[in-house]
């Protein structure tokens, strides 16, 4: 039997966050500063949008903008709080500056989030080597999601490379779901439902007046009739 397709949105306050909820959004990725594509938000934030709503939240560990990890036993603080706050999914990914994957930040931030679900977010787009970047990270526990575009110029420039790697589910280092995001349009979803692809991510596209305005729950439900009630196979 057919499953319905994850609808995750981005969300910067409980405004957005109840928005998405109205609209049909399946998950939240919680982050602030998207000047700076998404750091970790506030505790306050965290506390505020779990009293508000009871769809999963993932929360971004993220301290400055790009890929490095910066002061991992900061980003442990960080985890650690979120946790204490009722936290229970998480996104995170890291670079060294010749675009392996940080392994070691991974892992030691990956050890503070046992039992926990994780994002490894659109980091791998911007990876020297996608494909060794996924079997170094294969068994890592937790790990059951990659935020991809495909790409780091997006889901245009990166739609082969997504249809290219759902037919890999299953192979090692492919197990994990895929959650396309970042420039995706309601026009890439057929062919990518159509792949298998089970779960779409979504941020300025939840805001038709853009960052400056708040989650549309409107525009949520666009998506989420897109996406019907029934995904792939």
């Amino acid at each position: 039997m057919s499953k319905r397709a994850v609808l995750e949105v981005i969300a910067l306050d409980v405004e957005d966050a109840v928005a998405a909820q109205a609209g049909g959004a399946d998950r939240l990725e919680l982050v602030t500063d998207m000047a700076a594509d998404g750091l970790t938000p506030a505790v306050a934030t965290v506390t505020g949008i779990r009293a508000a709503v009871d769809i999963p939240v993932r929360v971004m560990l993220r301290l400055t903008d790009g890929f490095a990890a910066g002061a991992v036993e900061r980003l442990v603080a960080a985890a650690c709080e979120m946790r204490e706050a009722g936290a229970a999914e998480f996104v995170l990914g890291f670079l060294d500056t010749d675009g392996q994957v940080d392994l070691a930040a991974v892992e030691r931030v990956a050890a503070e989030l046992e039992g926990c679900r994780w994002t490894f977010h659109r980091a791998i787009d911007h990876a020297a080597d996608r494909d060794a970047l996924r079997k170094q990270l294969a068994d890592l526990p937790g790990l059951d999601t990659y935020l991809t575009a495909g790409s780091a110029a997006g889901v245009d420039e990166g739609l082969p490379v997504l249809l290219t790697e759902a037919a890999r589910r299953g192979e090692h280092g492919y197990g994990q779901h895929l959650l396309v995001g970042g420039g995706l349009r309601l026009d890439h979803v057929p062919a990518l439902l159509d792949a298998g692809v089970d779960a779409f991510h979504i941020g300025g596209a939840a805001r038709p007046g853009g960052w400056t305005t708040p989650v549309s729950a409107d525009a949520v439900a666009r998506w989420r009739t897109v996406l019907g009630e029934q995904g792939p196979q």
